[in-house]
């Protein structure tokens, strides 16, 4: 409820041309944790946009959440979790990286 980091960047629709093969990455404290691509989401954006659409009006800069690759940390054996001082380094092919610290 109190975190949910996005952007900084924006890009119109001719700057990726195929939004279904985008490799994706997360890195907590220089390990890497998740590796994906676009291409293994159960439903794709083409779907996804005209589904909503359905239901609400959807506007230039509206964000689709679409949820996140292979490797999430409660899913490990044993557990891992966040924690104060982590660092975290994540990103889509074409779109960039972001950078946050845990607190």
């Amino acid at each position: 409820d109190t975190f949910g980091p996005i952007g900084p960047y924006l890009v119109t629709k001719d700057e990726i041309p195929n939004p279904q093969n985008l490799k994706m990455w997360l890195y907590v404290n220089d390990q890497q944790m998740q590796k994906g691509s676009t291409s293994t989401m159960v439903y794709n954006v083409n779907f996804l946009v005209s589904y909503l659409s359905q239901f609400m009006s959807l506007q230039p800069g509206d964000i689709i959440s679409t949820g996140t690759p292979p490797g999430v940390g409660m899913a490990r054996k044993p557990s891992v979790y966040l924690k104060p001082n982590d660092k975290i380094r994540l990103g889509i092919e074409g779109l960039g990286e972001q950078n946050q610290k845990v607190i």
